[in-house]
């Protein structure tokens, strides 16, 4: 009983001098600036009508700013790619679709900001949507 005590309690040493310990889960930072889609929305362009899906810039903590932003638009159905387009900077990532009367449109999105005096996007990007709307 003693022995087995003695191998029990060396292993707790060993594992301790080891650095064995349970995982932990650290939470990501925020990222550094928040974006706002728009839903799929009919607008008049050119004579035509189109769907138009928007990312904004909507808020960057100092000292942050807005980097790069993706607007994707898809009509549901089998038959229609995902089409998208992209801002940079403060500029807002704008997408037109053509519009077919009665088509249900989904709108997804993807932002990154990045801090001031540093070239790289920050890695906490936001991914936005998707929002669905029938028009």
């Amino acid at each position: 009983m003693a022995r087995a005590s003695l191998v029990l309690l060396s292993g707790v040493v060993i594992a301790g001098f080891t650095g064995v310990t349970a995982p932990v889960a650290y939470a990501e930072p925020a990222p550094p600036c928040a974006f706002t889609l728009s839903p799929p929305a009919v607008v008049h362009v050119d004579g035509a009508d189109m769907v138009s899906v928007t990312v904004s810039p909507d808020a960057c903590g100092a000292p942050a700013d807005p980097r790069f932003s993706v607007a994707c638009v898809q009509r549901q159905d089998n038959a229609s790619p995902i089409q998208c387009n992209q801002g940079r900077g403060a500029q807002p990532a704008q997408v037109l679709t053509p519009y077919r009367p009665g088509a249900t449109y989904v709108a997804t999105g993807r932002a990154c900001g990045g801090w001031m005096g540093i070239a790289e996007i920050a890695p906490q990007c936001q991914v936005l949507g998707p929002l669905s709307v029938p028009l």
